[in-house]
């Protein structure tokens, strides 16, 4: 029997429906012969109103922070009602009441001293995952899956960087083993040799993501998306057999369905290619997912609970051969630029090191740079620390900056080995202003800013370019053909 980490995002779980397509699913891997971990998400939407609760009662608004919670708490109450009949439904309403009675305290405590510090948003907003965790795994039960409800901040352990901590990996290791592999009882993978096969019967750990404690026992969080970390760390520490990413699409596409109707699924896509598409704008992936499964050379399945027989895509070490030069293309909208110009001081010993440190200082990460004779472009997620950024910078140099920019990004296989590529991509979009263009360091990934407003058009017109005539071993180009004919 071979373990397998499934991870549920957020509209995989986000109804009794949806929670009952996900159960069929582990049912169906477990009468497989598989050994799955479960990982879940909150239900969709609840972290952002749980984020609004907070932000509400930090304000001093402790009606609308309470109103907030009440609406959850009935929906939590009710989902549970409508998967689970049996003996457990009682005491599974009263942990929920009891969860949303804890979480209602906290409120009302932040309310009276209107101050939300990372630490209390990373305990409220962990509400969700610790409550779909356990009305997931009491549905399971109901559905005959013998599962039971492990807590993730007692196996995931991070340091104290609250909203966006950082795993302790040999903490997780040794969790692992002590805490999931007895429920599991699987034979895994540790030094490259298979463990003895356990002899307790196997149950179905489930465990919520994207929550995760610190050394003293105090909630800390992975970031947003963090759920696909988890499952990531989890499937590592464990040496699964693979890890699989359920979400609402059927894997990774060439583009965005919703500004390409004939977008691709792509098959099968590189470890290296998948990561730049996460971090680039791909919402079908977490970009720091990727890390623990190249480290052990774990495949990742990114597949559809509302498709489930869909093959969708495999991620892996070493991806086949593509004929067409682009995999997929991605956007990162909500970007700024920030021009830094000092025509004495830019090729002065430091002085770049002086402006990175700003960006530092303000933990505000950099996507692309570019340098001329007197000047430094930098691209960053607009945020309201733009201001105090441009201060801080214009002590050093002139500063302006303007937001409602994107980022668009091609990956392929060696698109700088390929005569004539930067010509066919900016002939394709000749039409549309591009501000900054970056095909330095990666031998992968071809990227330039433009306008947010051209970046459906720009995304359109390279879409048509170069998915023209998709190679077949990469691209489900079937599925395309058949929506044609159906169109027809």
């Amino acid at each position: 029997m071979s373990l397998v980490v499934m991870k549920f995002g957020g509209t995989s779980v986000e109804d009794p429906a949806a929670i009952s397509r996900t159960a069929a699913i582990v049912a169906g891997r477990v009468a497989a012969g598989k050994r799955p971990v479960v990982v879940v998400s909150a239900m969709s939407k609840v972290t952002d109103q749980l984020l609004r609760a907070a932000a509400a009662a930090a304000q001093g608004d402790r009606t609308g922070a309470l109103a907030i919670s009440s609406r959850l708490r009935s929906r939590h109450r009710d989902t549970a009602a409508a998967l689970v009949k049996s003996t457990e439904a009682g005491p599974l309403v009263t942990l929920i009441d009891q969860k949303f009675d804890s979480l209602d305290e906290i409120l009302r405590g932040l309310a009276a001293i209107l101050e939300l510090t990372p630490r209390i948003s990373d305990l409220i907003v962990s509400y969700g995952e610790r409550l779909s965790s356990r009305i997931i795994a009491a549905a399971f039960r109901e559905r005959s899956i013998d599962a039971v409800h492990i807590d993730a901040r007692e196996i995931v352990v991070t340091d104290s960087q609250f909203q966006k901590a950082i795993p302790i990996d040999a903490i997780i290791d040794k969790r692992c083993a002590e805490k999931l592999r007895p429920v599991v009882g699987a034979a895994v993978m540790t030094t490259g040799q298979p463990c003895a096969e356990a002899t307790q019967p196997s149950q179905v750990p489930v465990l919520g993501g994207f929550i995760a404690s610190n050394e003293a026992g105090i909630t800390t969080t992975l970031g947003r998306g963090g759920s696909d970390f988890t499952a990531a760390l989890l499937g590592g520490a464990m040496g699964a057999e693979a890890i699989e990413i359920w979400t609402d699409v059927d894997g990774i596409m060439t583009s965005d369905p919703r500004v390409c109707p004939d977008a691709l699924r792509v098959k099968v896509i590189s470890f290296e290619e998948a990561a730049e598409l996460a971090y680039f704008g791909a919402k079908v992936l977490h970009p720091a997912t990727i890390l623990p499964a190249v480290r052990k050379n774990i495949p990742v399945h990114v597949l559809n609970s509302r498709n489930p027989t869909c093959e969708g895509t495999r991620i892996a070490s070493l991806a086949p051969h593509c004929k067409s030069p682009f995999k997929s293309i991605a956007v990162k909208k909500k970007l700024s630029i920030i021009d830094v110009v000092a025509s004495r001081m830019l090729m002065t010993h430091g002085y770049m090191k002086d402006i990175f440190t700003i960006f530092d200082k303000h933990q505000c990460p950099v996507d692309m740079v570019s340098t001329s004779e007197v000047s430094v472009s930098l691209t960053v997620d607009s945020n309201d620390k733009l201001p105090l950024i441009a201060a801080d910078l214009s002590k050093l140099a002139d500063v302006k900056y303007e937001g409602r920019k994107a980022l668009v990004c091609m990956v392929g296989e060696d698109i700088r080995g390929q005569n004539g590529m930067a010509a066919q991509v900016f002939s394709a979009i000749r039409h549309i202003n591009v501000r900054m263009i970056s095909q330095g360091a990666s031998e992968i990934n071809m990227s330039f800013m433009i306008d947010e407003d051209d970046a459906d058009e720009a995304v359109r017109s390279l879409h048509a370019a170069f998915f023209k005539e998709p190679d077949p071993a990469v691209f489900d180009v079937e599925a395309r053909k058949l929506a044609v004919d159906q169109a027809r």
